[in-house]
């Protein structure tokens, strides 16, 4: 896993990138959680949604619920960047469309966009 630290508008961004699958359950994306905030001190986390599980994607799994809830309690901003027009799923298109609307989980198509959207937040 590397984590690179983004400084914008006073405030950073952890962008976290691997090779490998990073959040496959609950217990690992506190484990994400818990790494990017002692190695970079960042509670605004950037990644790509090759690093979640396919199984994130299938909200009947209820595993993208579970794991962004815990963003939402430890009070991290996290934006999840990638071409999600690949899931036809209209009820996730309806949850993509609805965590966009709030302050907390964003699904975005770009690392740039991502960084812009998270720099406007508190």
């Amino acid at each position: 896993m590397n984590i690179v630290k983004v400084e914008v508008g006073g405030g950073n961004i952890a962008v976290v990138s691997s090779n490998e699958i990073l959040i496959g359950d609950v217990q690992s994306a506190l484990d994400l959680m818990a790494t990017v905030q002692y190695e970079s001190g960042c509670n605004r986390i950037i990644i790509n949604k090759s690093l979640l599980s396919e199984s994130f994607f299938d909200l009947k799994t209820r595993l993208a619920g579970e794991i962004l809830q815990k963003f939402i309690n430890y009070r991290v901003k996290v934006a999840i960047i990638g071409d999600f027009s690949v899931y036809s799923s209209q009820s996730l298109k309806d949850f993509i469309y609805e965590s966009n609307s709030g302050n907390d989980i964003f699904f975005l198509p770009t690392e740039q966009q991502a960084i812009e959207k998270l720099s406007m937040l508190k």
